[in-house]
């Protein structure tokens, strides 16, 4: 009996082996608090061809431990509070209205990866296509589970965790309408930390799960070798300039990068194919001319002509 191949709906997309890679540019807070900047991080990953675009949703006062509140901190704005400056970055009602508007004129999809309850409640009112928890939260079970509870698809990323905390959090949400990407949470991530085998590992683990990749080095090279052993969904953190101001900046792709990136996903899809062996069309002509079988015995051939 055939395996059965997952597959999870977010949108119109279905996602899983033999369906096109599933590409999120995370927006994250690289909009630094203005809605402009979010409004040009999403054209750009509409332009280089992006399926769709993650924010990150925090209600700060749950989120920045009391004892970081009145933290000094050089920001563009000044030196202010660690709590004044979280609360400065994130993004209220208004602007995310304006953000699901902006997503829904330029066809992309849209979502978050919430941090606390709050912050599910909220996004809740945009009717979300699926939800994330980031690596920072895959022990936070009344987390996991609140997110579940919504219904939506849910995408879980595993950097900062063991084996067996993957599968604590899996076991407390179920493995129906989950995706899971392998993720190292170091921003920028050295490549021999990377570690992309790991999507194998979690394909065996969990065969009725897609299993995907979240990026945070620099360069495209690993995410294309993602895409290579199997991921079939990605997500790369997406900027205007890497030398902007934030902490995620350094670890994101500019948007001509951004583009290149999708592109050769695309092409390395199609490289692909479905591993089944055959004599393509296109071959038959070579064939012709430059194979002559000129012995049998058996079942062995013996040939003569091009290798």
């Amino acid at each position: 009996m055939r395996a059965r191949l997952p597959k999870v709906r977010i949108g119109d997309r279905r996602i899983g082996p033999g369906e096109p890679v599933f590409i999120t540019a995370e927006i994250g807070i690289n909009h630094n608090g203005e809605l402009e900047l979010a409004r040009r991080l999403i054209d750009g990953a509409v332009e280089a061809g992006a399926d769709a675009v993650k924010f990150q949703k925090r209600t700060p006062s749950l989120c920045v431990p009391r004892d970081q509140w009145h933290i000094m901190r050089e920001t563009p704005w000044g030196i202010m509070n660690y709590i004044d400056y979280r609360n400065r970055i994130e993004l209220g009602f208004r602007e995310y209205e304006a953000i699901d508007a902006h997503c829904r004129r330029q066809g992309i999809l849209w979502f978050a990866s919430c941090w606390d309850e709050q912050a599910i409640r909220f996004m809740e009112a945009f009717d979300p296509p699926c939800h994330k928890a980031a690596s920072a939260s895959l022990t936070d079970l009344s987390l996991l589970r609140a997110m579940r509870a919504s219904g939506r698809p849910l995408i879980i990323s595993t950097g900062m965790s063991t084996m067996e905390q993957v599968e604590t959090a899996v076991n407390a949400v179920g493995s129906r309408d989950l995706l899971i990407a392998h993720s190292e949470s170091t921003y920028p991530c050295p490549l021999e930390q990377l570690n992309l085998r790991t999507i194998q590992t979690l394909q065996l683990q969990y065969p009725g799960v897609p299993i995907g990749y979240s990026g945070h080095e620099t360069g495209l090279a690993p995410t294309w070798a993602a895409v290579a052993v199997g991921a079939t969904h990605i997500e790369r953190h997406i900027t205007l300039d890497r030398a902007m101001w934030g902490s995620d900046q350094a670890a994101s792709v500019e948007v001509q990068g951004f583009a290149r990136l999708v592109s050769n996903i695309r092409d390395i899809e199609k490289a692909l194919g479905d591993g089944v062996k055959r004599v393509s069309q296109s071959e038959l002509r070579a064939l012709a001319k430059l194979r002559r079988v000129v012995g049998c015995q058996g079942d062995s051939l013996s040939v003569k002509g091009a290798a």
